[in-house]
């Protein structure tokens, strides 16, 4: 069984062995310090790591590593990063914490007042900056650059859709060849393409655009949704018809050579609630997810991928309405979260990607023994008839002690060595 074949059989929920992602979206990965970590424990040829996602400073996991770790996945990212500007021209970088990375040729940062590093959006350092990574951090978080007093009597939509755009021959070019060279590894192909993700707050500050308009502040966002709700509809009717444009031209592409697209990292949770009612989300976000899925059902076999951090367990029938296959990180930490009862409620037709170690408190601050026991616990109770791809639940932070991780990737081989 080749990893593609593994990884599909469980996205079918049968039975069978527990495939593994490191790496394939940008909720699925390593902080670009924990990639090297990997790599000098397992003996690995020494060079600086790429960074795949300047925004969080996610590390590209190579075939070597990838095969190490036994790793079912490969990615198919957007050609933009976050910020605006493309991964390619790789050039070293020294990070504050000392580490020699590859960035690409436009990443373009400079020492922040106070301490820390300024990003720039599109690297363009003539203009404000768009991120910045605190002094002592390992990440950067979008600035808030709302220009001037909204006018919330006459909000333009328009304002806020200065980043949705048709794909262009270089993005076509890009894909052609990702998808391409990752069809070619026998593993599962997990790809993203830009302009799905309703709502999703960590794009609302638009830190690739030098000068956005319109409501760019969270805080603002969230009250607009509550007040200005047609505003906001306006904003997701014009996002959804470039949306589903895309989708035909990504669709001639990519053909059957990718077996999930990530749709949406909208967070309907916190760690104890939602973010809004049912209704809300019925009446507000569920028609536009509705038919980017209905479309990729409808034309492809691929499976959409779904991520929510939080308190998201009475949402799950409502992603199930909205024709989701893959619902991620399924953070069992936060209330009601209780993973026993998400399987056996949601399992025949939610895949669960993720769930396999907490990343605020175990795999961070346990003890190898703890991490080791969760990871074993987590497979027993999702993997029972397919359906669970293992992940850590959400991303791998920086400074996660290394011998955490190979207790837990041990765990997960001696998981299957014993069924």
């Amino acid at each position: 069984m080749t990893s593609r074949e593994k990884v599909n059989r469980a996205l079918a929920h049968q039975a069978g062995p527990i495939p593994l992602d490191f790496g394939a979206t940008a909720v699925t990965g390593m902080h670009v310090s924990i990639v090297a970590g990997l790599r000098d424990y397992y003996g690995l040829e020494p060079h600086p790591v790429k960074v795949s996602d300047p925004y969080q400073m996610l590390g590209v996991i190579e075939d070597d590593l990838a095969e190490v770790l036994g790793i079912d996945t490969i990615g198919v990212p957007t050609r933009m990063t976050m910020f605006g500007f493309p991964n390619e021209d790789w050039k070293e970088f020294t990070t504050p914490w000392g580490q020699r990375v590859l960035v690409a040729g436009r990443f373009e940062v400079k020492p922040a007042t106070g301490g820390g590093l300024w990003m720039y959006p599109e690297g363009d350092t003539t203009v404000p900056p768009s991120g910045h990574m605190p002094a002592g951090g390992y990440f950067f978080d979008a600035l808030i650059r709302q220009e001037g007093e909204l006018d919330e009597e006459h909000l333009n939509p328009e304002d806020n859709c200065e980043e949705f755009g048709l794909l262009t021959e270089a993005d076509c070019r890009y894909y052609e060849q990702a998808i391409a060279a990752a069809s070619r590894s026998r593993r599962a192909v997990v790809a993203t393409l830009g302009g799905l993700a309703f709502g999703d707050i960590a794009m609302v500050p638009a830190p690739g655009l030098k000068h956005p308009r319109g409501v760019r502040d969270v805080a603002s966002w969230y009250m607009a949704t509550a007040v200005s709700p047609d505003f906001i509809k306006a904003v997701f009717d014009y996002q959804l018809r470039i949306a589903l444009r895309n989708l035909e031209t990504f669709q001639r592409i990519a053909g059957d050579r990718i077996d999930v697209l990530f749709i949406c990292g909208t967070d309907f949770g916190t760690q104890t609630s939602t973010f809004c009612s049912r209704e809300t989300f019925a009446e507000l976000y569920q028609p536009y997810y509705r038919a980017v899925n209905d479309w990729i059902h409808a034309h492809t076999g691929w499976k959409t991928f779904k991520h929510s951090c939080g308190a998201v367990a009475e949402f799950m029938p409502d992603f199930i309405e909205s024709g989701f296959d893959i619902i991620n990180p399924v953070q069992c930490s936060a209330r009601g979260m209780d993973p026993v009862m998400l399987k056996e409620r949601y399992g025949d037709r939610l895949t669960f990607w993720g769930a396999g170690v907490d990343t605020q408190k175990v795999l961070p601050f346990g003890t190898p023994e703890e991490v080791r026991r969760q990871t074993l616990e987590r497979c027993e109770i999702f993997g029972r008839g397919g359906g669970f791809v293992f992940n850590t639940i959400h991303n791998v932070q920086a400074k996660t002690p290394i011998a955490n991780l190979v207790a837990m990737f041990e765990a997960f081989r001696e998981y299957h060595a014993g069924v």
